[in-house]
Parts: structure tokens; C-alpha cells; sequence
């Protein structure tokens, strides 16, 4: 959806970034709050929070994932929570449905396997049917992750079949090594079979962060932005980014094309949130 008004979704942690890699990412519940905490007073609409155990490794326990909640909800009362059910590194379907159970507003659902550089993301049809029935059963609206165009066409597939239900927030990400390059072409190519009634926000993978940022605020669509995509604020890897950098620079870029966040009220009501008021 074209707006004068963006979409932020503020990505703090992922699966991959280390303390080794970059000591401002965070992976303790209470790193991952404050960070959250500090992004929604700068300002954001959407967190999509991934959990670690205690020796940093991705977990899918929902226990883990409740203190995470619990403390945004605590201190970001209205900002939309996303939790991640990637199968990057866990793909049985019992254990990336947990995090569903918590009902939060909304989870990550990959449509399709993919490659990245090192590692495969398993996500199939199966799983994917599962997890989107869980998150019918949950209340939880789905965040259509996609990596290709094929993915694209698989979301709306199941959007036909009706077993996914709107509204409909599409997460396109470019620049992964088997994936949508972080081009004009390839951008313009996966917008245009995305209804244009359906929200939208790009993000840029590595060193395409920022391109894919500013390409997107000017096209008036929302941005993904945060550590998880990227631990670097410059393209030669001199200088690695924080969290609250790499958000205040958005907002820059932003300002620079009038832009005015959409807040996570305002998105919230129209059929994100999933919660009693």
C-alpha cells in the first residue's frame, strides 16, 4: 500500500548476529526490551522479536518469548508485537508454533524453503499450512515473509483459499544471495504483484539495508530496519551500526521526503492488534 504515512518494522535481534560479531546486538530478554523500549520512544510500528537462550543460540521456547512480550507490552503499551517462527534453525512444526500460543499481535510466516549463504531455511507446505491454521486458531495475523517471487505467488494462493485472512502485511527482503536482489527491477517487480490494497515494507539484507530503505520511503512503502539485516552503518564495514542509529537515520530519510511514521495505533486498529482494549 502506497502512503504518505510509513511503516517501520524495527528487526533488533534475528538469528544470526553475535556479541563476538557486534556487541550492541541484543540477546538477553531484558537487551531485547530496553532496545525495543528505546526504538518505540524514537518511534516505530511493528517489533519482530526473535529470542535467544542464555548462551545466545536461537530458541523457540515459549517461555523465552513470553518475558520478551510481557516486558514491551509492559513499556511499549500499544506498539505491535511480532514474534518470529522462522525454521532457519528448528524446523518441526510443534516447536516454531509455540510462540503462537502467546498471541501476540502478529508472526513471521515464511512461504517457501530458502537458501541464504551458509544455511537453509526449511518451510514446507506443510508447515507452513500449519502454522497458518495455529495463527488463524491464535487471532494472529500473519507477517507474509517473502525472499522471491515465487513466494509471492504462494502467499496469494493461500489468500484465495481463504486459509489466511486479512488484513495482509507483506515483508519483501532483498540482497539474500538466492533471493530478490536489491534492484529496481527486482523491487518493481515483486510490488507489482502485491494488491494494492495489502500493506507492504522492504527491507535491504547487508550492505543493501539503506538502499532498500530509501527506495522504499520514497516509493511511500513501509521499511524493515534493524541489526537482524545488518550490523554495519557504512558500506565498507568501518564503522558497525546500533540499533538506535540505524532507526534514527530512517527517520532522516523520512523527514527528507515528508514522511510521517504510522503509528502503531493507528495500524493496530485496523486489524493488527490482538488484544483485548
Amino acid at each position: 500500500m502506497n502512503s504518505k504515512k510509513t511503516i517501520i518494522n524495527f528487526c533488533p535481534t534475528g538469528m544470526v548476529p553475535t556479541k563476538l560479531e557486534t556487541p550492541h546486538i541484543p540477546i538477553s530478554p531484558s537487551e531485547i526490551i530496553e532496545q525495543t523500549h528505546e526504538a518505540y520512544e524514537i518511534g516505530i510500528t511493528i517489533a519482530h522479536l526473535h529470542a535467544r537462550d542464555l548462551n545466545g543460540t536461537p530458541t523457540y521456547r515459549k517461555s523465552v518469548y513470553q518475558e520478551i512480550f510481557e516486558g514491551v507490552r509492559k513499556h511499549c503499551p500499544d506498539l505491535i508485537i511480532c514474534g518470529s517462527s522462522s525454521g532457519r534453525n528448528f524446523p518441526e512444526l510443534h516447536k516454531r508454533s509455540e510462540v503462537i500460543e502467546l498471541q501476540p499481535d502478529m508472526c513471521s510466516l515464511t512461504l517457501s524453503s530458502l537458501n541464504f549463504q551458509h544455511q537453509a531455511s526449511t518451510n514446507s507446505p506443510d508447515t507452513i499450512l500449519g502454522l497458518a491454521s495455529k495463527m488463524k486458531e491464535y487471532g494472529v495475523v500473519p507477517e507474509l515473509e517473502c525472499f522471491d517471487l515465487g513466494m509471492i505467488n504462494y502467499g496469494k494462493y493461500l489468500i484465495k483459499k481463504n486459509l489466511i485472512e486479512g488484513p495482509f502485511y507483506w515483508n519483501l527482503l532483498f540482497g539474500n544471495i538466492a533471493g530478490m536482489q536489491a534492484s529496481f527491477s527486482h523491487i518493481g517487480a515483486a510490488l507489482q504483484d502485491i494488491p494494492s490494497d495489502h500493506f507492504t515494507s522492504l527491507a535491504g539484507l547487508g550492505e543493501n539495508q539503506l538502499v532498500v530503505n530509501g527506495a522504499s520511503i520514497a516509493m511511500g512503502h513501509g521499511v524493515r530496519v534493524g541489526l537482524e539485516d545488518n550490523i554495519w552503518f557504512d558500506h565498507k564495514g568501518g564503522k558497525l551500526a546500533t540499533n538506535k542509529n540505524l532507526l534514527l537515520r530512517v527517520h532522516e530519510i523520512m523527514s527528507l521526503h515528508s514522511k510521517q511514521l504510522f503509528s502503531p495505533k493507528e495500524l493496530g486498529e485496523l486489524g493488527f492488534y490482538n488484544r483485548k482494549k
